[in-house]
């Protein structure tokens, strides 16, 4: 049986069951194969924006005889998808700053009905601040350890209201409610890699800059420190 990896499996785990899935970026396409051959969606579309990705996908919806359930598309992010093709839509293996251009010149993503997947590989604040900006809501998100790096992953689903977030939100998210050790650790990380940012700032940047820094990181640490893990 198809296994995935610990980040991978964190992804395919948020998708609702029943739903037809549209992984975005799909390379071999084992997500969406696991997630046929686990009877989780009943057809699912691998797409990617290269012809070798899809070529390899190919070669694993035949390895376990699923060419009925997997639909490869070639498509730059969701430019060749139809609206009403998937409901829900995995993006995984890239980084929050191009997520949030494939999500932000897809509109048709703004239906209550889809959920969005996204586990991004930097830059999280990124597509956290898209979410926050244009009227989806972060539902819950995970974390995990895989090849001895962190990962999150996020679901999150159009609701149409804008909902003002404290100010270090893009940073933290729904980790804050995520009882696993992992999530603790990527907020310490990030709060790390703010107050590196905030010596920059201070020695080169404005002063402006320096004083945001300085209210996120004061509230990141605030929430670190109020964390409860089960590990």
């Amino acid at each position: 049986m198809l296994k995935l990896s610990e980040r991978m499996l964190m992804a395919a785990k948020m998708v609702r069951s029943g739903k037809i899935a549209a992984d975005i970026g799909t390379d071999h396409a084992y997500l969406p194969a696991w997630l046929v051959l686990n009877n989780i969606c009943p057809s699912a579309l691998a797409c990617d924006v290269r012809k070798g990705p899809l070529d390899n996908a190919r070669k694993t919806v035949e390895l376990y005889g699923i060419e009925n359930k997997i639909t490869l598309r070639l498509s730059d992010g969701f430019d060749e998808i139809s609206p009403n093709e998937a409901q829900d839509f995995i993006m995984c293996g890239m980084g929050g700053t191009l997520m949030e251009e494939l999500v932000s010149r897809t509109h048709w993503l703004k239906d209550e009905s889809k959920r969005l997947i996204v586990q991004p590989q930097s830059h999280s604040e990124d597509i956290r601040r898209f979410f926050v900006r244009n009227g989806f809501e972060i539902l819950f998100e995970d974390a995990c350890t895989d090849g001895g790096k962190l990962y999150c992953a996020m679901a999150a689903e159009y609701t149409g209201k804008i909902i003002e977030k404290p100010i270090s939100y893009i940073y933290s998210g729904k980790l804050s409610e995520c009882r696993k050790p992992e999530a603790r650790l990527m907020l310490e990380n990030t709060a790390s890699r703010l107050k590196t940012k905030l010596d920059a700032a201070k020695n080169h940047g404005t002063a402006e800059d320096a004083e945001y820094l300085e209210k996120v990181i004061t509230e990141l640490e605030a929430t670190i420190n109020e964390m409860q893990t089960d590990g």
